[in-house]
């Protein structure tokens, strides 16, 4: 795992720029670092490397045979030694043991036909000095990151946005980036100007443009399709248990220990079950505590770690320790957080990186192959033709009740904005986390300034999102619940899940998350898994329960899904109150120009008398309005624009 970025300017770029831009990207990569520049100065390739596979001869740039073509990657690619041997076999001569070269060299073989035979979690970018262009490519549901501008028809890549404004682009606010809510355009950050390249996508800068390709996509069946699908359920079970059991076996191999991020709940469970069968020794599983009881799953990872064989550490949170960690949290992410999860997952990064660990499984993709949250399990059950009413309207009971500690996140009351009535006309109907996504946004919308409020209500976040898809080519025909599955594998998870719930918190003190359930082969699997063998009853992801049995303790067989959350703030000497106190009163929130802090304060004061079960999304603005005002006081972000 390592920091890139690339530059191909018009003019020689400065090489203290360069250098800075490294310096911003340490963390990523401490084990070393690589510059690469042209001869005329204006095409750079920068790296800083940690070190997981070929750890004495891995450095990058990695460059081909006569130089014309160079390197420099970030994730991992799993096969690899397969891939190396055949392209030994066709002549290639390997200068490293690094798995990134074989990128290298079957570009210089088969061009960008080499992108869909990768498999992993990656993002790099080659120089081609000879059809003087620039290739980047990102893995394909967006694990690992890539951001990219062009200025003046400079073009920049990086895998962190605080390398490009090292290389000289201004930070501006991008309103509909920042608070658009999760279901905003894939391509979209809080940065105007800035984009992500799209997962399963590459870029071919020249000539001061760039044009962007899809490589990939998910495909899921047609329930058409689906219903001839005659397999029984023990092979469909089968079938999935030996693509994951794979996935987890590929992500076993490194020169260093591997070991695991564990919660109480199936995902991470499953992961940490299969990979320690796989070894010989006790796999370390890393879990955090809360204070607050709904929220803590320390015993039941505790009980799981000790079934399967592990060594179990716990690590407890306060409400101190997020306070005090928010706003390097917040820099590392880039983006505003609606809740202090990210926070908890940058505690959890740095206390594992202490324990002398470089390498984690971890469980995210798996809610969102086989419906494990419960807005989509509401969607299972309402378009269940099989269900009477009687039986729809017990499950959604049973539901609601299960998900006391985030229901006021994840299944607020519906309200028909224009917005949602948007995703309706799109999609025929409305899938459930729409209404989630579109809560939030009219949360903030309530207490901006008036000229940000009307660049976002016009920017219509969730309806722009729907409009950058192919709805008519992945979603039309398919099952409701499936539609709402891939719709979210565009937004929600390369936009949050896999940057502050992943890579950014994990990268920020050094540590490679591995994660198996995107694996493409994993997905793939998933994606003919029969809607009513994910969701059964109002039971999440009924497959991976069955297909990971026998390495599941009952507790967890048996356990609905429970997001990944932090406690709420709830009194007013909690250190948190006192946080947003400081940061409302401080300098950067005066200066930022999208929320008026007037509406904000009366919302804090406000705060504490709402009902228990609706302070966490209460909260929810809370937070993402101190991660803006963070973000203005750490990036000096200049006057708000609309892209």
């Amino acid at each position: 795992m390592c920091g890139i970025f690339a530059a191909m300017t018009k003019r020689p770029l400065p090489e203290d720029k360069a250098r800075n831009a490294l310096e911003t990207l340490y963390h990523r990569g401490p084990d070393g670092n690589g510059l690469w520049r042209s001869q005329d100065g204006c095409r750079v390739l920068g790296h800083t490397r940690l070190s997981i596979i070929g750890l004495n001869n891995g450095e990058q740039p990695i460059s081909s045979a006569d130089g014309g073509v160079r390197l420099v990657a970030n994730g991992e690619f799993y096969g690899y030694q397969a891939i190396r041997e055949r392209l030994r076999a066709e002549g290639c001569v390997f200068k490293t043991d690094s798995d990134s070269e074989i990128a290298l060299h079957l570009y210089e073989r088969r061009g960008m036909a080499s992108a869909d035979q990768l498999r992993g979690e990656f993002a790099f970018v080659i120089a081609d000095e000879r059809s003087q262009t620039m290739v980047a490519v990102r893995d394909r549901f967006g694990v690992k990151p890539l951001y990219y501008a062009v200025v003046n028809g400079d073009v920049f890549f990086a895998s962190e946005i605080k390398a490009l404004l090292a290389l000289g682009i201004h930070a501006a606010w991008n309103i509909g980036g920042a608070c658009g809510g999760l279901a905003q355009p894939h391509e979209q950050t809080s940065f105007a100007g800035i984009r992500n390249l799209p997962p399963g996508h590459y870029a071919i800068a020249k000539d001061g443009d760039v044009r962007i390709y899809p490589y990939w996509d998910w495909e899921i069946p047609t329930a058409k399709e689906m219903r001839l699908d005659d397999r029984s359920e023990e092979e469909v079970v089968g079938a999935f248990r030996d693509a994951l059991t794979d996935a987890v076996r590929e992500r076993l191999v490194a020169d260093v220990e591997v070991a695991c991020y564990l919660s109480g709940g199936i995902d991470s469970c499953a992961v940490l079950g299969l990979a320690q069968r796989e070894m010989s020794r006790p796999i370390r599983a890393f879990t955090l505590s809360f204070e607050e009881a709904q929220y803590d799953e320390g015993a039941i990872a505790q009980k799981q770690a000790e079934f399967v064989g592990s060594s179990f550490t716990l690590i407890p949170l306060t409400g101190r320790d997020i306070a005090d960690n928010y706003a390097n949290a917040v820099r590392h992410a880039e983006m505003p957080m609606f809740n202090g999860h990210g926070v908890a997952k940058y505690i959890l990064s740095r206390e594992v990186q202490k324990a002398g660990v470089k390498v984690v499984f971890t469980g995210e993709g798996a809610d969102e192959m086989l419906g494990g949250y419960p807005p989509f399990r509401l969607d299972a059950i309402t378009n269940n033709v099989a269900l009477s009413s009687s039986e729809r309207t017990a499950l959604i009971d049973e539901l609601f009740s299960a998900n006391a500690a985030t229901r006021a996140f994840f299944m607020p009351e519906r309200v028909e904005s224009l917005d949602v009535q948007a995703v309706e006309r799109r999609l025929g109907w409305t899938p459930a986390f729409s209404f989630a996504h579109d809560a939030m946004t009219r949360n903030l919308l309530s207490m901006m300034r008036p000229e940000a409020h009307a660049q976002l209500a016009l920017a219509h976040p969730i309806s722009a999102g729907l409009d950058r898809l192919p709805v008519a080519l992945r979603m039309a025909g398919r099952d409701r619940l499936n539609q709402a599955l891939y719709l979210c594998s565009k937004t929600q998870l390369p936009n949050m899940i896999l940057n502050y719930l992943g890579d950014r918190m994990e990268m920020a003190h050094s540590i490679e998350g591995r994660v198996p359930f995107l694996d493409h082969r994993v997905a793939a699997a998933a994606a003919r898994t029969p809607v009513n063998m994910k969701v059964k009853g109002s039971r999440e992801k009924h497959v991976l329960r069955e297909a990971a049995k026998d390495v599941l303790i009952p507790e967890v067989y048996d356990r609905q899904k429970h997001p990944f959350t932090t406690p709420p703030t709830r009194s007013a000497d909690d250190p948190m109150m006192g946080f947003y106190q400081d940061v409302f009163a401080s300098k950067a929130a005066s200066e930022q120009p999208i929320f008026d802090m007037v509406k904000v304060n009366a919302a804090l004061d406000a705060y504490l008398n709402c009902p228990a079960d609706q302070q966490i999304a209460s909260e929810g603005g809370l937070q993402q309005i101190a991660g803006v005002i963070v973000m203005q006081e750490q990036f000096n972000m200049g006057t708000a624009i609309g892209s």
